[in-house]
């Protein structure tokens, strides 16, 4: 199904997204050419690693990058004994940015097997939603919502001067890779972060409520999501990363088999979502999370208001997953499709349901005028969004550091 555009986004006019929101290419084509084929001559062989990675051809290991990963992984606080038990985590306050800090619930979810995918006669079906698995998920927590832009902004909005990569930019040629930590920076200013978006991200969307505290933070691409994760973890000293898609597909499901987390009725849908019959009052927008029901393990907003991003990429049906195998990770270089799941606030009922899967697509940069095209925004994907995990095993160095840079993929394919 072709997703909808929110109709707010009409309003912005071309001249409005040149005149206001342009980021003119840069003149630097030879310097960017000679540096990729440095690059190409200088790349290592990929980082090794112990996950269950299914790919044909693994992301780019983003090497340059990996002093930062370093320096986070040592800070990393030792798990906790026993028992996984709910929490509050909390981002410190930023002086510097005038961010005045947030707090989220991470909720506990106990391992065990499941089967991922949707039976050839659940109404709405697709093709791409099968054959289903049986697969073991180990045990991790999950925010209880999506990210919201209380947690976001501090990220996105980090007042420094980035090149394209989101690395610093110190010699003012944006089209450049530099060292992370030149000049011996500050480590959460070393994380590759956003440039500045071309427009606010919120569309003006809920009543023109802003970047409201309470509202799911929307429209950063898959990469963004995990840079954040990588950005959280330093701040806190706890290992986040977005979840696989048959984690997110075992939390949302919550021990069900039904279409939904709360059966097979799409009538009871509006009293736990968000979607095209509920979140239209007031123009086509979002609304602040956990207004609606918790799913049976106390997620809120599983189905519908923000589709959220997993880690996985798409390759196809479940046909690539071995049966019985445990926590799979499709990944791929290219930079589309990547997988969302759960609806959103423009979704009819059938694309909220527990296996449904929307693949992410070239036209969600359709008005980016940007060459190349941002690796940081959706221009025209109004209601993704994601939220995150933790896993109750800390990772290695090299899975850390490769889940944190499934990555913007090939330039190629903008």
């Amino acid at each position: 199904m072709i997703k909808r555009l929110p109709t707010t986004l009409t309003s912005l006019t071309l001249l409005s997204l040149l005149s206001s929101c342009y980021d003119p290419p840069l003149p630097f084509i030879a310097e960017e050419q000679e540096e990729k084929a440095k690059n190409e001559k200088t790349k290592s062989k990929p980082l090794q690693t112990s996950l269950n990675i299914i790919a044909e051809k693994r992301p780019d290991p983003a090497e340059r990058f990996l002093s930062t990963t370093k320096l986070i992984h040592a800070k990393l606080k030792p798990l906790p004994e026993g028992d996984l038990k709910a929490y509050t985590e909390v981002i410190p306050a930023d002086q510097k940015r005038n961010f005045k800090g947030a707090k989220f619930d991470m909720v506990p979810i106990k391992g065990g097997t499941f089967t991922m995918g949707t039976p050839k006669s659940e109404t709405g079906r697709e093709a791409i939603e099968g054959p289903q698995r049986q697969i073991k998920i180990e045990p991790f927590w999950m925010a209880s919502t999506e990210t919201t832009w209380a947690m976001y902004r501090a990220f996105m909005e980090n007042g420094m001067n980035r090149n394209k990569d989101g690395s610093l930019d110190y010699d003012g040629k944006k089209k450049t890779y530099e060292d992370p930590l030149f000049s011996n920076p500050e480590l959460i200013d070393a994380i590759a972060q956003p440039t500045p978006p071309y427009f606010p991200m919120h569309n003006s969307m809920a009543q023109d409520a802003g970047y409201q505290d309470n509202l799911p933070a929307v429209s950063m691409t898959q990469h963004a999501a995990s840079k954040f994760c990588e950005w959280l973890t330093a701040q806190t000293g706890h290992y986040y990363r977005l979840p696989t898609e048959a984690e997110w597909e075992y939390a949302c499901r919550a021990g069900t088999t039904t279409a939904y987390s709360f059966g097979d009725n799409p009538d009871q849908v509006g009293e736990y979502a968000w979607f095209v019959d509920n979140a239209n009052d007031d123009g086509d927008s979002y609304h602040p999370v956990a207004t609606k029901k918790p799913n049976p393990w106390g997620l809120y907003d599983m189905h519908g208001n923000a589709r959220e991003w997993t880690l996985s990429a798409h390759i196809g049906d479940y046909s690539n997953i071995p049966d019985n195998s445990t926590n799979p990770i499709t990944l791929d270089y290219k930079r589309y499709p990547r997988i969302t799941r759960g609806g959103d606030f423009l979704s009819p009922p059938e694309e909220l349901r527990s296996g449904a899967r929307l693949p992410s697509a070239q036209r969600w940069k359709t008005t980016d005028p940007q060459d190349p095209k941002s690796i940081w925004y959706h221009t025209d994907m109004w209601s993704v969004g994601f939220r995150v995990v933790r896993p109750a095993t800390l990772p290695t160095l090299e899975d850390m550091h490769l889940l944190w840079n499934t990555g913007p993929g090939e330039r190629t394919f903008n």
